[in-house]
């Protein structure tokens, strides 16, 4: 099985996180923490930063690692590394999604998290 390395940047902002609904391919309208894949070559610290300028035209502090995922999708296995992010500059813009929320702890249960970001989700209610 391939396998998929990618990151997602949990953005936190004043007690809430930032998610993001996919706008296009197999997983559309599912919600997910922004990020894209690990080009060759990059860390996965640079390469949050650049997925989340091309996705949400804002620049981006990558902050402390906060869990790296291993999910088996039927046709691939992705491993996600997630971190903390916060936003340093601009004003974001959904250039590949169809929908953005700020969630509350409350409201973390409020989308349809796709499988591999559901896992994050009881541990960032604790968190928070």
């Amino acid at each position: 099985m391939k396998t998929i390395q990618v990151v997602a940047a949990i953005i936190k902002k004043d007690e809430k996180i930032f998610a993001t609904q996919r706008g296009t391919g197999e997983f559309q309208g599912g919600w997910e923490f922004p990020g894209g894949k690990i080009e060759p070559g990059e860390t996965p610290q640079r390469a949050l930063i650049r997925e989340i300028m091309e996705e949400l035209d804002v620049k981006i502090k990558v902050n402390e690692l906060f869990e790296i995922v291993e999910y088996d999708y039927p046709n691939f296995h992705l491993t996600m590394h997630c971190f903390w992010c916060e936003v340093i500059s601009g004003d974001l813009i959904l250039k590949e999604h169809q929908d953005a929320k700020w969630l509350t702890k409350k409201e973390l249960d409020s989308v349809e998290w796709l499988p591999a970001d559901l896992g994050l989700i009881e541990k960032l209610k604790r968190m928070l």
